[in-house]
């Protein structure tokens, strides 16, 4: 594909000088790194094409380029700390993005345009219309959306041909290609200057109000206008006629089985979905592998139940509600009766991790397609915030929903139920009833009822034991006891009468200690 159209230079160029930026950051993922020189060149040269003509000499009018790699977090979100350090007035974002947010920067998105065979995706797209007696949602990755329309024009004539209508086959738009948290909420993402947001090839994109993408229901908000739902998910957003359900529908996800395929698996679990495999051109049903996570996550929301010191990790400090949803994370984990700690420390990695073994559990506090890291390589499992509510609210059962996105958790959280009940909680991993620390600051009847259980199985199986106890992960209760608990006294072959003694060690240097120039001297 041709490198402006691909890139979208032209538009890009239109989006700058519209908006009178003149400091743009130009935001690049490694696998685009190859060609960001060239971008900014091609930028730089058709932003001084455009001022031909114009009576202000072009050196006045410069617009001031930065190319920005290697980000704090993940490269699908906007890196708004990086573009602070030259001031920009806005980022270009390129390639694969979530479409989280910004707190404070205006930015523009540019997908990319993925190859695609649109006669092979269209069969295929044919075949699931007639093995399915459900109607088909059509997902797909925004590196994808430059041939939806293509595919839309080509199935209208598919189904035409073979006589049937079309009306059982839906497809998701792009939420937006602009976003600015600075404009009021009568201004729609995506909007240039005086006219509507479009792609490169001109076609009209649907645009989303930026408050509705701030609402509380997990992935679905109410449409005033068609009495039906709205979803988004991963930058895409479709509407459902009144009265019908995503589990009604067969996903169809065209694109890689990456992040974003596996966001839309977990949040509609309970869906059929396939995947359009645009590389090889053919259909995958067996998603046994991805449902699969499902199950692993659900044994990491029981092992977290058992942890005492949490460690908070910020995956973000660019996706709007961030702060608040770290702090709402400390009320919960204070409110369960645990002791947390908030690390910062860019993109977590098993080694950077295990600088803190105090920690028995950590919450990924991150936009949605970066917060599910395998951590079956870490020293303590990694999970999300939606999963820290299913561990830490006391009585809290997982009914299968699954919510990524951290902002659709703010106005759902709520703490007055937390630790309600006094009794013994049972640890399927422990095979035991325990108790959780909450209880360690009430009146000793209230822990004296409570604890009958734990402390009667304690007392059966105790052994007597003359050593210091050894340093087990999960007892401890904060990290200065876990410090405390694991520090170094030295060999101590001494019995317990045996008094203490001391003996006087080597002085002087290495080259001659003391003793030895006495010898020499003698």
């Amino acid at each position: 594909m041709d490198f402006a159209s691909n890139y979208e230079i032209a538009r890009t160029a239109d989006f700058i000088r519209s908006r009178n930026f003149t400091r743009v950051a130009l935001q690049f993922p490694d696998e685009l790194l190859k060609d960001s020189t060239r971008v900014a060149s091609a930028l730089r040269d058709e932003l001084r094409s455009s001022l031909v003509g114009e009576s202000e000499p072009s050196d006045r009018r410069d617009v001031g380029i930065y190319v920005m790699a290697d980000t704090t977090y993940g490269s699908c979100c906007v890196d708004e700390v990086g573009a602070s350090h030259v001031d920009a007035d806005c980022v270009v974002h390129y390639g694969h993005t979530c479409l989280s947010p910004t707190s404070t920067l205006p930015a523009l998105f540019v997908f990319g345009k993925a190859s695609l065979d649109v006669n092979a995706c269209v069969e295929s797209l044919s075949n699931c219309l007639s093995t399915s007696d459900k109607p088909v949602m059509v997902l797909f990755g925004l590196e994808y959306a430059h041939a939806v329309q293509s595919i839309k024009e080509a199935m209208a004539v598919e189904s035409s041909r073979l006589c049937r209508s079309n009306v059982s086959l839906h497809y998701a738009d792009v939420m937006c290609i602009f976003m600015n948290p600075a404009e009021d909420n009568k201004t729609h993402n995506g909007h240039m200057g005086s006219s509507n947001g479009f792609y490169a090839n001109g076609e009209a994109l649907r645009h989303v109000d930026n408050n509705k993408t701030l609402e509380s229901d997990p992935c679905k908000r109410m449409n005033s206008t068609t009495a039906g739902m709205s979803y988004s998910i991963g930058g895409l957003t479709w509407n459902l006629p009144h009265g019908h359900k995503m589990e009604d529908y067969l996903l169809l996800w065209i694109g890689s089985d990456n992040s974003a395929f596996a966001n839309v698996v977990l949040t509609f679990n309970s869906c059929e979905i396939v995947r359009y495999d645009a590389h090889e051109n053919h259909l995958v049903r067996d998603l046994s592998h991805q449902k699969r996570i499902l199950k692993r996550r659900y044994y990491l929301v029981e092992k977290a139940k058992d942890a005492n010191i949490i460690g908070i990790l910020v995956g973000t400090l660019g996706v709007a509600g961030y702060l608040h949803m770290i702090h709402q994370m400390k009320d919960l984990i204070k409110g369960a009766g645990k002791k947390a700690y908030t690390l910062v420390m860019g993109r977590p990695n098993p080694a950077k991790l295990a600088n803190f073994p105090e920690c028995d559990v950590f919450i990924y506090v991150s936009c949605a397609q970066t917060a599910l890291l395998d951590s079956k390589e870490f020293l303590a499992p990694v999970i999300t915030p939606f999963e820290a509510m299913l561990a830490f609210n006391r009585g809290s059962q997982w009914t299968g929903a699954y919510v990524m996105e951290f902002r659709d958790l703010m106005a759902s959280c709520s703490l007055e139920d937390n630790n309600k009940t006094e009794e013994a909680r049972f640890s399927f991993l422990k095979g035991s009833y325990v108790e959780d620390i909450v209880l360690q600051g009430k009146p000793e009847e209230q822990r004296e009822r409570a604890l009958v259980l734990p402390e009667a199985t304690e007392n059966a199986l105790k052994v007597a034991d003359k050593h210091p106890p050894v340093l087990v992960k999960g007892t401890a209760n904060s990290g200065a006891e876990y410090f405390a608990s694991r520090s170094y006294h030295g060999l101590d072959m001494r019995t317990e009468n045996e008094p203490r003694s001391f003996v006087i060690g080597r002085t002087g240097k290495a080259s001659g200690y003391n003793h030895e120039m006495q010898k020499q001297e003698d």
